[in-house]
C-alpha cells in the first residue's frame, strides 16, 4: 500500500503542478466542473445513471474568470455480462450555444467495455470506449482506454465515513472528416468520501494534453462530484 500512496502523491503533483510552467502561455485553460449523478439499478446486473454537469471556465486567455461555457446532460445504461465485465451504452447532450453564439450544441453516443480486477484492497479497472460526437458540422469518432485503480485509504473495507482515491490514466484518438487525427492524454485523481449507504462525494483534479503530436493545449480541471444512488 505504500507504494500505491507514493503513485497517488505523484499523481497530484503531476495534475496540479505541471501546468504551472505553462501559466504565462495562451494554450493553459482551467475548468470547474461539478456534477450529480443518480445511480438506479433496475436489476441485481442491469443499471441506470442520470447525471447532470456544468463546465465554467476559471482560466482562459491569461486572465482569471468564472464563467459557464456549456451544460451537459447525461444517461447511461450498464448490463454486467460476468461478475468483473460489463457492457454500456450511453447518450449526451451539450448546451454550448446558450452560452456561446458561435459554437455548436452536440449529441454525443457512447458504448463500453468494462473489466475490473481485484487484489486484496486494490482494484483495477480497464475501460474500452468508443464516441460518436454529433454537430451540425460533423461527426467525430473517438476512441478511449483508460486504466483505473481505486482503494480505501483506511483499512482493507471501505465503511461509511471513510474516505477513498481513484487514479486513472486515460487516451484518446478522434478521427473524423476533414480534420486531422487528435490525439489527448488525460491524468485524473480523485479522493472520495462514503457519506452514507446511499451517498458519496467525491473532488478532485485532472489533467489533459489535448492534440499533443501538434500543438498541446494543456487544460486543468478543478472537479467535484456528488453521486446518489436508489
Amino acid at each position: 500500500m505504500s507504494c500505491i500512496k507514493r503513485i497517488s502523491v505523484l499523481l497530484f503533483l503531476i495534475v496540479f503542478m505541471a501546468p504551472s510552467v505553462n501559466l504565462a502561455q495562451d494554450n493553459l485553460t482551467g475548468y470547474w466542473n461539478p456534477q450529480v449523478a443518480l445511480n438506479y439499478d433496475v436489476t441485481p446486473n442491469y443499471s441506470h445513471n442520470f447525471s447532470i454537469e456544468n463546465r465554467s471556465f476559471l482560466y482562459r486567455d491569461s486572465d482569471v474568470q468564472l464563467t459557464v461555457r456549456q451544460i451537459d446532460i447525461n444517461h447511461f445504461s450498464n448490463l454486467k455480462t460476468r461478475d468483473n465485465q460489463s457492457v454500456g451504452f450511453g447518450i449526451k447532450y451539450r448546451i454550448r450555444n446558450s452560452f456561446d453564439n458561435n459554437a455548436n450544441n452536440e449529441l454525443r453516443l457512447t458504448q463500453q467495455f468494462n473489466v475490473t480486477f481485484k487484489n486484496g484492497s486494490i482494484r483495477y479497472g480497464n475501460r474500452f470506449r468508443a464516441e460518436q460526437r454529433i454537430t451540425n458540422e460533423n461527426t467525430v469518432h473517438r476512441f478511449r482506454y483508460r486504466f483505473a485503480i481505486d482503494f480505501p485509504l483506511k483499512g482493507e473495507e471501505l465503511d461509511v465515513g471513510e474516505p477513498y482515491l481513484v487514479l486513472s490514466t486515460e487516451a484518446l484518438l478522434s478521427v473524423g472528416k476533414s480534420m486531422n487525427p487528435e490525439y489527448d492524454q488525460r491524468i485524473t485523481p480523485k479522493l472520495g468520501w462514503i457519506l452514507s449507504p446511499t451517498t458519496k462525494f467525491q473532488i478532485g483534479g485532472e489533467y489533459r494534453a489535448e492534440n499533443y503530436l501538434h500543438t498541446t493545449e494543456n487544460v486543468l480541471f478543478f472537479l467535484t462530484e456528488l453521486v446518489l444512488s436508489l
